[in-house]
């Protein structure tokens, strides 16, 4: 089978990729074999791929990832073959409190990721992909779907009414976009882009805020929530907005900081804004299966549709990542694995 695998190369580049001829791997106690049909990038894996971050030589790539299972291991009683499934971010964080355990089988950083024909996965970090989704749509789910879901309703309690902050239009943002709507929510959302903040008015946004226009756009978000504020954040740009989100949230409200960016050095940011309107910050990191369960079952009811930027072939993976880290993307970047 194919595989791709991050190896020696150069930093600052994705030279780490290459594409290897390996053996199908074989299901164990417990495992499944799953024959993958898509995945999905994050920026967490251009980290990986240029040597921002360490990765062992050999390790497979990208968190997300959708597909069938074609073996079933000895102990297995939950799953079939056929069934359509994806893999969890944590492979272990089944449910409950987060655990720094976990960490040590984070799919396509501590362990081994979706980026390969086939894959073997224990059956309990396994997710029925919503009904009627495609490969393609579930393989946006894992990492971005997820995260923008335990951000606004696991940790973040969202109810109908509430304002939504939403930094930018990658796939995060997208993902929180569309779950906000879907609750009942007003968003803003902002961008550098006047096409982009177009394309975000189509998919529901009410108010949006270019920031290149509007530098300090956290006085603009004040400003057109009549000094209210924003009731939920999902703050991904990290040491150069969070000070911003932090100006902008509500009396009450909820900061979610998922992403670093713009770098990982610490913000420039008085606190005191968290204090005085009795307001949350919670760091994020994905969510667990459980969270992933209740958020298929959202979509099966909502029907909401990933927004998809642009597909890759398998072949192709190294130019996903330059699309991706070309920052022109809307939604989310899929590479398909099938043949």
């Amino acid at each position: 089978m194919k595989q791709w695998q991050l190896q020696e190369g150069q930093n600052g580049d994705f030279s780490r990729l290459k594409l290897i001829e390996t053996e199908k791997p074989q299901a164990r106690h417990g495992e499944v074999v799953i024959r993958v049909h898509a995945t999905s990038l994050n920026y967490r894996d251009l980290l990986f791929a240029n040597g921002t971050a360490p990765a062992d030589h050999g390790r497979v790539p990208l968190s997300d990832g959708a597909g069938e299972i074609v073996e079933i291991g000895a102990g297995v009683t939950n799953w079939k073959i056929g069934d359509r499934v994806c893999g969890s971010f944590f492979r272990d964080w089944t449910g409950g409190r987060f655990d720094l355990k976990y960490h040590d089988a984070a799919l396509g950083g501590s362990c081994d990721g979706m980026l390969s024909e086939y894959v073997v996965l224990p059956a309990h970090a396994l997710v029925e992909i919503p009904t009627d989704y495609s490969y393609a749509q579930a393989a946006t789910l894992p990492c971005a779907g997820l995260t923008a879901w335990y951000s606004l309703v696991t940790r973040g309690e969202l109810i109908p009414g509430d304002t939504v902050l939403l930094e930018g239009t990658g796939g995060v943002s997208i993902w929180g976009l569309q779950i906000a709507r879907a609750s009942g929510a007003r968003v803003v959302i902002t961008s550098s882009s006047d096409v982009k903040l177009l394309r975000a008015i189509s998919l529901g946004a009410d108010v949006t805020i270019n920031y290149k226009t509007h530098p300090e756009w956290e006085k603009e978000v004040w400003r057109l929530t009549d000094k209210r504020g924003a009731d939920h954040i999902l703050d991904v740009g990290g040491p150069d907005t969070l000070g911003k989100a932090v100006n902008c949230v509500a009396a009450g409200g909820h900061i979610a900081q998922i992403g670093v960016l713009t770098g990982f050095g610490a913000p420039d940011a008085s606190l005191f804004p968290l204090a005085a309107r009795n307001a949350r910050l919670s760091g994020i990191y994905v969510g667990s299966r459980a969270a992933f369960e209740e958020f298929v079952r959202f979509l099966n009811v909502t029907k909401i549709q990933p927004v998809i930027d642009r597909t890759f072939s398998f072949e192709d993976a190294p130019a996903a990542y330059e699309h991706l880290a070309g920052g022109s993307h809307f939604g989310k970047v899929v590479i398909d694995c099938t043949p």
